[in-house]
């Protein structure tokens, strides 16, 4: 009896650390990284998401750029992180959708090597041009592209990202010849965009919106099943005859797997009270973002779907990113 009552004793004094340290959570500061530059539309989202969760969880929740390689760079450095919850990262879909399918070697598995929080935002995109293009259309353009076969520049916020196959999907589907031309992100990308050394570009309508509103570019169409009611007179690729250009953006919460499970509890939490809060609710529409917060699972079977859209699409237009 007295053995029994040792054991027990032991295996108490193995717990009590753990679900001490698992209590204390968070006890430092956590670090959000944010895989794109800043000042993109990466930023206008993980911003309000880290002040959101600060006020849960009771530390500072600081963002840090890591960008590169179409946002791989970023994950791959959270992915690799010790798994303890003070490093996250804001995905984007290309991470973690597009770039198992286009990169020769991945440096991470999404489904292996990351814990998937929680959805964050799905955001509209909405392609737009120079005002020196003489297109105030997407018909217009696509004549014009015909026309001056190799003349006519996209941005992109990078190789494999969902604004460069956006692009893609464009010139696949309206038969046309436009060269890509990546970027480390979507904010350089709009910047040349901006200042004409491209002249077209698919990006998320908030980081275009205060452009196009001031006239220094042309909006032409958006790339989603329905209008954005921030672009109301922007008609969709559908109404235009492109039912298969679709681009719409998103981003995620994810931590290195092997996270203790509660940590990410914790976390889940304070995101998904964030994301529910009227203020950044709020803050969000103002830029046409829709907050989507999620558990674990509905996150996961939103990737499956995501990975099943785009991965034919990288296959069919031969792809490839070092």
């Amino acid at each position: 009896m007295f053995r029994s009552i040792r054991a027990l004793t032991c295996v108490a004094a193995m717990l009590v650390p753990a679900l001490a340290w698992a209590q204390a959570y968070p006890s430092k500061p956590v670090r959000l990284v944010v895989p794109f530059p800043a000042g993109g539309p990466a930023d206008l989202f993980a911003r309000p998401l880290a002040q959101g969760m600060s006020a849960s969880l009771g530390q500072p929740v600081i963002v840090e750029n890591r960008a590169g390689v179409g946002g791989v760079l970023g994950v791959d450095n959270v992915a690799k992180a010790p798994p303890d919850g003070y490093l996250l990262a804001l995905n984007s879909g290309s991470a973690v959708a597009i770039a198992p399918f286009s990169m020769e070697k991945m440096p991470y598995d999404p489904k292996k090597d990351l814990a998937l929080i929680t959805t964050v935002v799905k955001v509209p995109e909405v392609l737009a041009v120079h005002p020196s293009v003489p297109a105030n259309s997407l018909a217009e353009l696509v004549a014009y592209a015909k026309a001056n076969p190799g003349k006519v520049n996209f941005g992109s916020a990078g190789g494999g990202t969902i604004t460069h196959l956006a692009g893609e999907l464009l010139k696949t589907e309206a038969g046309v010849d436009l060269v890509h031309v990546p970027y480390k992100g979507a904010a350089p990308a709009v910047q040349d965009l901006l200042g004409g050394q491209v002249q077209m570009g698919v990006f998320d309508v908030p980081v275009l919106l205060p452009h196009i509103r001031s006239g220094k570019l042309k909006a032409l169409a958006v790339t989603s099943g329905s209008r954005s009611s921030a672009l109301a007179d922007v008609p969709t690729t559908g109404e235009l005859g492109y039912p298969k250009v679709l681009s719409d953006n998103w981003y995620g919460l994810v931590a290195p797997a092997g996270t203790p499970p509660d940590v990410l509890a914790r976390v889940h939490a304070a995101a998904t009270a964030a994301l529910r809060s009227p203020e950044l609710i709020e803050q969000y529409a103002k830029v046409s973002g829709i907050a989507v917060p999620s558990t674990p699972a509905e996150y996961a079977v939103f990737l499956d779907a995501e990975q099943a859209k785009w991965g034919p699409i990288v296959k069919a237009i031969g792809f490839k990113q070092q």
